[in-house]
């Protein structure tokens, strides 16, 4: 698969600014929403595309990443990991596959170096780290990104997960009878990969660390898992801005509405259109709240936030001669 250009997605350069970078990709953003294009597949895949650039690129550490890597940076720090992972277990294993003494001089198991590993847990000592005992497993961490819709009303991911699971072959515990287990050379767990769905609650905030306990990597002989940390991206939307439980947009007035009053169409982020009143005499640029239509409450789903819209008073163009005279008339009228 070729190399994707985020730059060129957005179409900017590759010294844009993180001002620079929100303004294209906003513009961008409000051309292609499927709010403005219903049933246009093509502007719905750009619309995926951009937001997808602008994820990475927004964030200084993914950026830097894909700067260096290209958009496979994702794949190539799964590859330092797992080199790191198989660097940490360096050591001499007995042929046996038992304890044996690793070539830095801790404790090995099945050839790995115990005492490097973690760090005199198998060493003793100091009254916790006696053979024999488990370890719980590590705490992990995942990032996934929702739009502003699926943290209104809440979304569920099936994440692809990577990590040390426990051995079924020895249960967790690493022998089988009296020797090592040759499956997972003593430790009790295996890199293995797995598919785990988790759900999102409405209301959730961007970069929100949500726990999931005991779906972490596997602890040793048998100790309980760690938990996974699910840290939340929420996308840039095309028409609201938010802040805390309140949204902020804009909405296009005509001018005869903005002098005489109406209604004017609004579409909510939970999909329906209401009738805005618009009142006689409204001015450019002034802000309409619309109480309990902004965003779910994390902590209560059944309380909301407000929405705020600034009014844009669209002024008619191509005017018609008798148009034009009619307004010169009514300007007349004013002076007197």
């Amino acid at each position: 698969m070729a190399d994707k250009d985020y730059y060129a997605v957005l179409g900017v350069s590759r010294s844009v600014t993180e001002k620079e970078l929100k303004a294209a990709y906003r513009k961008l953003a409000r051309q292609l929403h499927p709010d403005v294009n219903p049933g246009n597949a093509q502007a719905e895949a750009r619309f995926k595309e951009i937001n997808g650039a602008y994820e990475v690129l927004s964030d200084k550490e993914k950026r830097k990443k894909y700067d260096q890597f290209g958009s496979n940076w994702e794949q190539a720090e799964q590859m330092n990991q797992q080199r790191a992972h198989a660097r940490r277990g360096r050591g001499r294993a007995s042929p046996a596959g038992g304890f044996t003494q690793g070539a830095a001089g801790g404790s090995g198991f099945g050839g790995i170096n115990m005492e490097d590993l973690f760090g005199g847990m198998f060493a003793g000592g100091n009254g916790h780290g006696q053979a024999g005992h488990g370890r719980r497993g590590a705490d992990t961490e995942h990032r996934t990104e929702i739009t502003l819709e699926e943290a209104y009303t809440g979304a569920t991911r099936l994440l692809q997960l990577q990590g040390e699971e426990a051995c079924v072959t020895c249960g967790g515990t690493g022998q089988v009878g009296r020797a090592a287990c040759s499956a997972c050379t003593g430790l009790g767990v295996k890199f293995q990969q797995r598919r785990l769905e988790v759900k999102v609650h409405p209301g959730v905030k961007d970069g929100m660390r949500i726990r999931f306990a005991g779906e972490g990597q596997a602890g040793l002989g048998g100790a309980p898992k760690g938990d996974l940390y699910l840290i939340v991206k929420i996308l840039p939307h095309g028409r609201f801005e938010r802040k805390d439980d309140d949204l902020y947009g804009d909405v296009d007035v005509p001018l005869v509405a903005a002098l005489l009053g109406g209604e004017v169409k609004v579409q909510t982020l939970k999909g329906s259109t209401i009738a805005l009143r618009i009142a006689a005499g409204t001015q450019n640029g002034q802000t309409i709240r619309l109480g309990g239509l902004g965003m779910t409450s994390y902590q209560n789903p059944t309380k909301f936030g407000d929405m705020y819209l600034k009014v844009r008073v669209q002024l008619p163009t191509n005017l018609t001669a008798e148009q034009r005279e009619q307004l010169e008339a009514f300007a007349q009228s004013l002076k007197s």
